[in-house]
C-alpha cells in the first residue's frame, strides 16, 4: 500500500498542483484547503505525511502540526513557507515538524522531502521495534535461574533496576555480569536511553581515557578532530563498565569525578561538560583487597558499591544447569537448523558434575560446539567432546583448585589456537591483558 499525504494550503490551486504531483510519483495524495479542513480529515483518516502551508486563516499551520502530533504520533509533518516567515518554521522544527520547504520550491524538492519524511517513520518504527524486541529479551522473568542463590540475584536486580543508583557487579568471568548489567537497564527509568558498554581492560591504558572522557583537537598526537567520549554518548542512558578493576588510578579519579560532580573534562578541554548517565561497574577481582594493595581507590569503591550484586558461579548452582543447558540446546539448533531433543542420561550427568571453570559461558559454548557435532535428534557423552579429566565424575583423590581448573583449561583453548593469544581470549570471554594474568 503506498504511502498516504496530505496537502493543506489556503490556495486550493496550489495544494491540488502538489497533491497531483505526489500521486505521479506513487503516493495516495489528498488536498485540502485551509487548516481547519486539515484537523477534520486527520480526525477521520490516518497519513504517513502531512505538508502543510504555515500561514493559514483562523487555523495555521502551527495548529495543523500539534493535532497531526496529537492524532497520529507517527506521522511526519513537513512546512510550506514563503521566505518571510522562516522563523515560524523555525518554531515548529522545535515543535517537532520533519522539514520545511521555501516557497517557491521545485517539485522534485516536494519528492525528496516527503521520501525523507517516510524514510523516518520507517526507521523510527524499526528502531522502536528493535528496542521493543532487546526490551523484552532482558526482562527478568525472561533471566533463566531456578536457585535459590539465582533467584535471590533476581529480586536484588529487580529493587535496584528501578533505584536508578549505582552498581557494582561481582562474580566469576562468566557468570552473566554483562546481561544483569543489561537486565537492570532495561527494566529501570533509563530503558529509553543508550546502553554503552566498555570493557576497561580491552582497551590499551594510553587510549582509554580518550575514549572513555573525549578529546579535543590538537590534544594530542593523532587527535584530528573533536570526539565525544563514551560516558558522554551514555548520557541519559547507563555506562557498563566491565573489568573495572583494570582501570589505572590516574583515570580512577576522573570516573570518581563523573559520579560525584556528573561532569566530565575531554582531554585537552578547559570545561567540564554535564552528564546524566548511570554507572554499573563489574569486575571478578576481589576489589576490597586491591583497595587494601593501593591498586583501587578505597572512594571510588564505595562511590561504586552503592548497591553490590555478588553473581553466583555455576558450581554454587547446579541445579540451574539442565535449565541452562536445554536453552542453549534450543538456541543453537534453531540457528543451525537441526532438530535435537536433549541429552541422553550420561550427557547429563556429566554436565552436571562438571566444575565448569568459565561458568554459563563456558556452558553455553560446550552445548554450541556439542549441537554442532551431533549426528542424532539427541546429544549423547561423546558429543560434548570432554577433554579434562578434572572435568569427569570427581574421583577419590585430592580435587584440584579452581584456580589448577583455570589454568589448565586456559592451556587447552591456548593449544587449540595454536598459541594465538588474540583468539584464545575471545573463546574465553576475556581480554588479552585477562588471560595472560590468569595463565600465569
Amino acid at each position: 500500500m503506498s504511502a498516504r499525504v496530505l496537502i493543506v494550503d489556503d490556495d486550493a490551486d496550489m495544494a491540488e498542483m502538489v497533491a497531483r504531483h505526489l500521486a505521479g510519483e506513487g503516493f495516495t495524495a489528498a488536498a485540502v484547503t485551509g487548516g481547519a479542513r486539515a484537523i477534520q480529515r486527520l480526525a477521520d483518516e490516518a497519513f504517513d505525511v502531512v505538508l502543510t502551508d504555515v500561514v493559514m486563516g483562523e487555523v495555521d499551520g502551527l495548529a495543523v502540526l500539534r493535532e497531526a502530533q496529537r492524532l497520529h504520533p507517527r506521522a511526519r509533518v513537513i512546512l510550506m513557507t514563503a521566505f518571510g516567515s522562516l522563523e515560524n518554521a523555525i518554531a515548529a522544527l522545535r515543535e517537532g515538524a520533519a522539514d520545511y520547504l521555501t516557497k517557491p520550491f521545485k517539485m522534485a524538492e516536494v519528492t525528496v522531502a516527503v521520501r525523507r519524511a517516510l524514510d523516518e517513520v520507517r526507521l523510527r518504527e524499526e528502531n522502536k521495534r528493535l528496542r521493543d524486541e532487546v526490551g523484552e529479551r532482558y526482562r527478568l522473568e525472561r533471566m533463566l535461574g531456578n536457585s535459590r542463590a539465582m533467584k535471590a540475584v533476581l529480586e536484588q536486580v529487580g529493587e535496584v533496576a528501578a533505584s536508578g543508583a549505582t552498581v557494582l557487579l561481582l562474580g566469576e568471568s562468566g557468570t552473566g555480569k554483562e546481561l544483569v548489567a543489561r537486565a537492570i537497564h532495561w527494566n529501570g527509568p533509563r530503558a529509553s536511553g543508550p546502553f554503552v558498554p566498555v570493557n576497561c581492560a580491552a582497551i590499551p591504558d594510553t587510549l582509554l581515557e580518550s575514549e572513555l572522557f573525549g578529546h579535543e583537537k590538537g590534544a594530542f598526537t593523532g587527535a584530528t578532530h573533536r570526539r565525544r567520549g563514551l560516558v558522554a554518548e551514555a548520557d541519559g542512558g547507563t555506562l557498563f563498565l566491565d573489568e573495572i578493576a583494570e582501570m589505572p588510578l590516574a583515570l580512577q579519579a576522573k570516573l570518581l569525578r563523573v559520579l560525584q560532580d556528573r561532569t566530565v573534562r575531554p582531554v585537552g578541554g578547559r570545561e567540564e561538560v554535564a552528564v546524566d548517565v548511570r554507572v554499573i561497574g563489574a569486575t571478578n577481582r576481589d576489589v576490597q583487597e586491591l583497595v587494601r594493595a593501593g591498586r583501587f581507590r578505597e572512594d571510588l569503591y564505595y562511590r561504586l558499591a552503592v548497591i553490590p550484586i555478588r553473581l553466583p558461579s555455576l558450581r554454587e548452582r547446579p541445579e540451574d544447569i539442565p535449565l541452562l543447558a536445554a536453552h542453549f540446546v534450543e538456541r543453537a539448533a534453531t540457528t543451525l537448523g537441526k532438530r535435537i531433543d536433549g541429552f541422553d542420561d550420561e550427557a547429563m550427568a556429566w554436565l552436571t558434575q562438571h566444575r565448569w571453570p568459565g561458568n554459563v559461558r563456558e556452558l553455553e559454548n560446550v552445548v554450541e560446539r556439542a549441537v554442532t557435532l551431533a549426528r542424532g535428534s539427541t546429544i549423547v557423552l561423546g558429543d560434548l567432546k570432554i577433554e579434562f579429566a578434572s572435568g569427569v565424575a570427581p574421583s577419590a583423590g585430592p580435587r584440584p583448585t579452581l584456580a589448577e581448573l583455570e589454568r589448565e583449561y586456559i592451556r587447552r583453548v591456548l593449544e587449540e589456537t595454536k598459541g594465538d593469544k588474540r583468539a584464545a581470549a575471545r573463546i574465553l570471554g576475556v581480554s588479552v591483558r585477562t588471560l595472560q594474568r590468569r595463565a600465569d
